[in-house]
């Protein structure tokens, strides 16, 4: 058992405050300990990162190219090594450690290599001016460059700890920042072990640090900090919007992938093969890391005619799921990452069932020992006004809402106060089209639950601020300068 440093500057410092256990959820044993960083480490941390920014933004692109290539080669060479650390550590089955955590971090830093070396002016054209009182008049050339933020500070969630590192850092180092990283306090250890990785590939020190913290002191401190330029959360609305509120005082730039209560709409003309598609997506909120992704479709609003035949479809996908211990390979359903949001998910099941929803299939835990289980859950009967159809759950439960024509469904997509992924089943493409223009989401997938690379990401309403994903997620971390310049 590995008991780690902060990493700061270049090098493990040992913490002053000590450490903290990390816990497998599978096994509730302690897979390592953490760093708890107290706000002077912190402070240590930033410092670094301001020292070095300067000179890695003056660093030629094609450099900073190469060292993102170079990270992405050892995340393929150690990415084994990396999968098991964090499949302990999450407990997260084999194919979500690997295939949807080390190999889409191999694709960002990748991407954002290429992203290093995108033009960064945007010229503007010649224009003739008359004179004035303050200059001469002439013919004057413009042009938008894009300039690094500064010092960013990245506080990343634990569904998914090194792909939403790498998403943050990856374009953030492309385009000359430097990173102060705060992991979430359930599962750092992956991320501290980037440190040096980096390092391995050339990142100069001082350019990506990482602080962890048992509980909210770390990252208030990193947020507070008057040297950090912007900071970049993923995470629940509740504390994205504690740390909007601090960034504001000092003006620091904000990029917040926040909660969803995504809503798949599933319209009355889909036919099996559409149903079908649908009750695959919906799905993955069992499959997908046990629910615990923001994104998961995890309210199914069917037409009033296809109702009972999608519950009985989504009864059946549930009840084939293996749920187990994610290091067994017949594994599909793994642990949520604490008994805590055992609990939480628990409490949610327990209040659908007392407003009156029907529990069909799970509901309670599957009788394995150790381990934070919740059995794969499909709640029915639900309607929009119940708190399992308008918060958060994060967690393998699906509720089922019927609906009678598309004024309603659309009513009920957008009635909760998040926004950040909806989708929409149909055998009509061009009306999904239509329906898809109307749903207050940043997001929205037709007949598909796949993602696209290159789209930006993010939410409307309580679900963020802001856009990351290709060329958009390069720009989220830039700020625009204006040339102006007489010939």
């Amino acid at each position: 058992m590995t008991a780690y440093g902060h990493w700061i500057n270049g090098a493990w410092r040992t913490p002053e405050k000590g450490h903290y256990p990390v816990v497998n959820p599978a096994t509730e044993q302690v897979v390592g300990e953490a760093p708890e960083a107290t706000p002077a480490e912190v402070a240590d941390a930033v410092t670094a990162a301001r020292a070095a920014q300067d000179g890695w933004s003056r660093t030629d692109p094609r450099e900073r190219a190469a060292v993102l290539d170079r990270i992405a080669d050892l995340l393929i060479e150690r990415g084994g090594e990396l999968a098991t650390l964090l499949q302990a550590e999450t407990g997260a089955t084999r194919r979500v450690a690997s295939t949807l955590q080390v190999t889409p971090a191999v694709d960002r830093f990748r991407r954002y290599a290429r992203g290093a070396v995108e033009p960064d002016v945007v010229p503007l054209g010649p224009r003739a001016v008359k004179a004035s009182a303050l200059a001469p008049g002439g013919l004057i050339g413009a042009a938008a460059v894009r300039r690094p933020v500064g010092v960013v500070g990245c506080i990343t969630s634990y569904n998914f700890p090194v792909v939403n590192l790498a998403g943050k850092a990856a374009p953030a180092l492309a385009m000359g920042n430097t990173v102060v990283s705060k992991p979430a306090p359930q599962d750092p250890l992956g991320c501290l072990e980037l440190g040096p990785l980096f390092q391995e590939a050339g990142l100069p020190d001082g350019v990506f640090n990482v602080v962890t913290g048992s509980g909210p002191a770390a990252g208030e401190a990193l947020v507070a900090h008057a040297e950090v330029d912007m900071v970049s959360f993923t995470g629940s609305t509740e504390v994205g919007k504690k740390i909007a509120e601090t960034a504001g005082r000092s003006m620091k730039r904000t990029l917040m992938e926040l909660g969803g209560k995504g809503a798949a709409i599933v319209l009355a003309d889909a036919d099996d093969a559409t149903a079908t598609s649908a009750i695959g997506a919906v799905g993955s909120v069992w499959s997908f890391h046990s629910g615990q992704v923001c994104t998961a479709p995890t309210r199914v609003l069917v037409h009033r005619s296809m109702y009972e035949k999608v519950v009985t479809g989504l009864t059946h996908y549930a009840r084939s799921l293996t749920v187990g211990n994610p290091v067994d390979n017949s594994t599909v359903v793994g642990p949520l990452i604490s008994a805590a949001q055992r609990d939480r998910v628990e409490e949610y099941i327990a209040g659908a069932r007392d407003q009156g929803a029907r529990i069909v299939t799970g509901g309670s835990r599957p009788g394995l020992r150790p381990g934070f289980y919740v059995a794969p859950t499909l709640i029915a009967d639900v309607t929009p006004d119940m708190t399992v159809a308008r918060e958060e759950l994060f967690g393998p439960v699906v509720a089922v809402i019927p609906f009678d024509d598309e004024e309603e469904a659309v009513r009920i997509a957008n009635g909760t106060s998040y926004g950040l992924y909806d989708y929409v089943f149909s055998t009509d493409t061009g009306r999904a089209w239509a329906l898809a223009g109307r749903l207050r989401s940043g997001n929205v997938g037709i007949n598909t639950a796949q993602r696209h690379p290159e789209t930006p990401f993010g939410g409307f309403k309580d679900s963020g601020i802001g856009r990351d994903g290709g060329s958009f997620g390069l720009h989220a971390y830039s700020e625009l300068q204006s040339v102006v310049w007489s010939s």
